[in-house]
């Protein structure tokens, strides 16, 4: 205990994140989101126009509830849009990296002696497409730390390889 030192490091040596070159969801992504949405918003609008149309009390608000309806798509759809474009990847010698958000980004970095588990989900709409989303599992939790949509399936499983690899060489 008597050789234990505590240096100060200077952060501005530091590698930084923000220069990384992120790669970006592939651009059928945004369909998989488009129909997916359409898909809540169309089970959303009917469940609203019936309940205007059997609802007499209501029914004089029709107007009102589908400027609002229609406003709120468009917001959703705009958020969507940004949320989107913001989403990025990045698999570093040590480290994997993912960038999301709509008003404040967010990045997380999670070092590849940190992951414990690693799964590869195609959903219906995604499958489609030839997309798949890639889950990246931390200790201590039950739900996954990192998901990463809209990856070319080949890629999602050359990407869970590297990772089940690099798992495999810590143990």
């Amino acid at each position: 205990m008597e050789n234990f030192t505590n240096e100060t490091i200077d952060t501005t040596l530091l590698p930084k994140f923000e220069e990384v070159q992120f790669s970006v969801l592939h651009p059928n992504y945004w369909k998989v989101t488009l129909i997916s949405l359409t898909v809540f918003f169309l089970i959303i609008g009917i469940g609203v126009g019936l309940t205007l149309f059997f609802n007499d009390l209501l029914a004089s608000f029709v107007l009102e509830f589908s400027i609002a309806f229609a406003c709120m798509v468009v917001v959703v759809l705009f958020f969507s849009r940004i949320a989107f474009k913001k989403k990025g990847f990045a698999f570093r010698q040590h480290d994997v990296l993912f960038r999301h958000g709509v008003i404040a980004t967010n990045t997380l970095v999670i070092p590849y002696n940190r992951v414990q588990h690693v799964a590869l989900h195609e959903g219906l709409i995604s499958r489609f497409f030839g997309l798949a989303k890639i889950e990246i599992f931390t200790a201590g939790g039950s739900s996954s730390d990192i998901e990463i949509p809209g990856i070319v399936k080949e890629e999602a499983e050359n990407i869970k390889q590297l990772l089940m690899g690099k798992i495999q060489k810590q143990l």
